[in-house]
């Protein structure tokens, strides 16, 4: 069977007037179905540019990127969108929810673009932000809850569509000691049902929750 994720001499740069910069270099990294993977690095280690390329929000300049065995590395845009809708979940540490919606709506925003039907959307919603403790919730808006409680809406967003891979980008960056604690329960929880997940992470205590760690130094994986 194939790797959920698998990069082969993944390269990027970027062009910094007439100079090129090589932010990531020769990353070969691996992900299986149902891992539950740390990707740790500090600030300009090359973090958020692997997490880019690993969502499909951009594409390498070098080397293959593969999901599920197929190669995305050189994907037009519609065809990156299309694999990010119909695949990935993202998590940000800053939740990136929509302040004039409430929280069902934003738990919906993914299943409106995947032109899902309203009954089965009504369903799915419902089930996810009842898995996730929210549904009492349904009608605050974001900035009527807790940051908890936000990632919370946030995790649930990312998993109503059902997606095979969910990334994660300093999930708990924004959160207190205790929250952090209740939102790494919950992706043990899901990886222990059956989620792949990968969490891009500064922090030690969120990387050691994860069954595997990859350290990331300067562009390049380090042992």
């Amino acid at each position: 069977m194939s790797p959920v994720i698998q990069t082969i001499d993944l390269c990027k740069s970027y062009m910094l007037g007439k100079t090129s910069v090589a932010v990531l270099k020769d990353i070969n990294l691996t992900v299986q179905q149902g891992d539950y993977t740390a990707i740790m690095g500090q600030s300009g280690a090359g973090k958020s540019t692997l997490l880019n390329i690993l969502g499909c929000l951009d594409v390498p300049s070098s080397g293959q990127y593969l999901i599920n065995g197929e190669s995305v590395s050189s994907l037009k845009q519609n065809k990156l969108a299309e694999i990010r809708s119909s695949r990935i979940g993202f998590v940000f540490q800053n939740f990136n929810l929509l302040p004039k919606l409430d929280i069902r709506k934003n738990v919906e925003l993914p299943l409106i673009y995947a032109n899902t039907a309203l009954s089965e959307r009504r369903e799915m919603v419902e089930k996810v932000m009842r898995r996730l403790g929210i549904w009492e919730r349904r009608h605050h808006r974001p900035n009527e809850i807790s940051g908890g409680q936000k990632q919370r809406v946030a995790i649930a967003r990312a998993l109503v569509k059902r997606p095979s891979i969910i990334f994660a980008d300093e999930p708990t960056g924004n959160l207190d000691s205790h929250t952090t604690e209740e939102i790494l329960a919950i992706f043990s929880e899901l990886n222990n049902e059956g989620n792949t997940i990968v969490v891009i992470t500064h922090e030690h205590e969120v990387g050691e929750r994860a069954k595997k760690l990859i350290h990331l130094e300067d562009g390049r994986i380090s042992a």
